[in-house]
């Protein structure tokens, strides 16, 4: 492959932490005068059928053969996807797949962070080059391994002054002088999809119109704002480990009805990306992507507290993240840095991914 060409096309793989399903796309990239355009040809997300979304919400918890079994099996399912939807929108040669796979640990203080996924297998499906395992380099020098969108942020939306994607995890990206900074800032979609599944056999509540007929509750409110984790000051990132063992449990002992805890946590998610608005003195407009952007409730609780919010046609709320892996993607096959050492806290900047060729390529 030409490293230095100014198009590239590309299949790019998400699967977030909410477990909402696989997000497929096809964008062409285009290096234009230093600049970086994107279009996104076609895309679409794909519904876990209830084996593979149980194999992720369960895996943490398999044992070592089990867990590697896992890893090869969801490679082969991601390569297998990505050759149908190549198929069936007749997109003949692409220059590469970019993998995000699912994370199932993150616990960079611990030095690990692991993408279930292996590139391996999705390249000898799909017979295809791919680039994979983006995080593993920037924790291997010491940094948080996420967020590693707002690096994409910064080439692909520089018009606003600040992005969020509210995912199963809230990030948020700006320009403060002349280095772009970015870190978790609460989880979302992680908790209102898990408080649906476990209290009412839903998979989400839609539009937040649950959380909308909830109550405030002032006791839950600052007990979930007084987590340690708000008072820590960047590079920071959030992981499952985090959620489930120090958040939810303040929502599980909460002595009230499940409205109620929607519509109490939908506010401290406001709450916390109001603090880090006014505490990095951004700039508005504010661009909001994510699962959680389709959310009218939560929207309507962000907007009361932020200015000038401003949410995107469809396509790029559900596919923001999958088109930004594939510009990382792109930076990896051209040797350029991918990871900033100014976002996570790693000793240095880095070209993070692995790359796996397809079997007998001619590249």
């Amino acid at each position: 492959m030409n490293k230095q060409k100014e198009s590239y096309k590309v299949i790019a793989l998400m699967s977030g932490t909410s477990l909402d399903g696989l997000d497929i796309a096809c964008i062409q990239f285009k290096a234009q005068k230093s600049q970086w355009t994107h279009s996104i040809i076609c895309a679409e997300t794909l519904d876990y059928s209830n084996e593979i979304g149980n194999m992720l919400s369960t895996i943490e918890r398999a044992n070592g053969n089990a867990l590697i079994k896992a890893h090869f099996q969801y490679g082969h399912y991601l390569g297998e996807q990505a050759s149908i939807f190549i198929k069936e929108n007749h997109l003949g040669d692409i220059d590469f797949i970019a993998s995000h796979g699912h994370t199932i640990f993150h616990q960079p203080d611990l030095q690990f962070t692991f993408q279930l996924g292996h590139g391996a297998a999705i390249a000898a499906s799909s017979k295809n080059i791919v680039i994979s395992d983006f995080r593993s380099l920037d924790v291997a020098l010491g940094g948080e391994g996420a967020p590693l969108v707002p690096l994409g942020d910064r080439l692909l939306f520089s018009e606003y002054g600040a992005c969020v994607n509210l995912g199963g995890i809230a990030n948020i990206s700006f320009d403060e002088t002349t280095q772009r900074r970015g870190f978790d800032v609460c989880a979302v979609n992680m908790v209102l999809n898990h408080l649906c599944q476990t209290e009412l056999q839903l998979p989400f509540d839609q539009g937040g119109n649950i959380a909308r007929s909830g109550k405030f509750s002032t006791a839950l409110f600052e007990k979930l704002n007084s987590l340690s984790f708000f008072k820590k000051l960047p590079p920071k990132s959030l992981g499952k480990e985090w959620v489930f063992t120090e958040l939810i449990p303040l929502l599980n002992e909460a002595p009230i009805p499940i409205q109620d805890k929607l519509h109490t946590f939908c506010h401290h998610v406001a709450e916390q990306l109001q603090t880090v608005i006014h505490t990095s003195n951004l700039q508005d407009p504010i661009l909001f992507t994510g699962g959680g952007a389709l959310n009218s409730y939560l929207m309507e609780c962000i907007k009361l507290k932020v200015p000038r919010v401003h949410v995107p046609h469809r396509n790029t709320i559900d596919f923001k993240e999958a088109i930004i892996f594939g510009l990382l993607g792109v930076l990896r096959i051209r040797e350029e840095e991918n990871s900033l050492m100014s976002i996570t806290g790693a000793e240095s900047d880095s070209s993070g991914g692995s790359i796996y060729l397809p079997p007998c390529s001619k590249q």
